[in-house]
């Protein structure tokens, strides 16, 4: 049962990273996330946040996997926790996160 528990709580962090990055409408990031796959190769055109650009835990909720070794860029954003001791409440914090590039990842089979 443990297991089970662990595994619902790793899905449900990644559908809601998935769902801040795809439907939060702020776009703070974006000079960081171009300037950094830019140094890194990367054209202009080829990268397409909340399209080809995403967390590892969103990577994760559409059912891809970020190659060990693969450095991401970091972004700051904000991380929402629980209350431990209510689980009905929640508190935010400003966080670093690091976003991938699809060319990062590879389909989880």
């Amino acid at each position: 049962m443990k297991g089970e528990e662990i595994m619902a709580t790793k899905a449900e962090i990644q559908r809601n990273a998935l769902d801040r990055a795809v439907n939060q409408n702020s776009i703070s990031n974006y000079p960081q996330i171009y300037d950094g796959f830019m140094e890194r190769g990367y054209e202009e055109e080829d990268i397409l946040p909340r399209e080809n650009i995403f967390t590892y835990d969103a990577w994760q909720a559409l059912g891809r996997q970020v190659r060990k070794g693969e450095k991401g860029v970091r972004i700051n954003t904000i991380r929402i926790f629980k209350d431990k001791k209510d689980p009905e409440k929640t508190y935010s914090r400003p966080w670093r996160s690091y976003v991938f590039h699809i060319n990062q990842t590879d389909p989880i089979e």
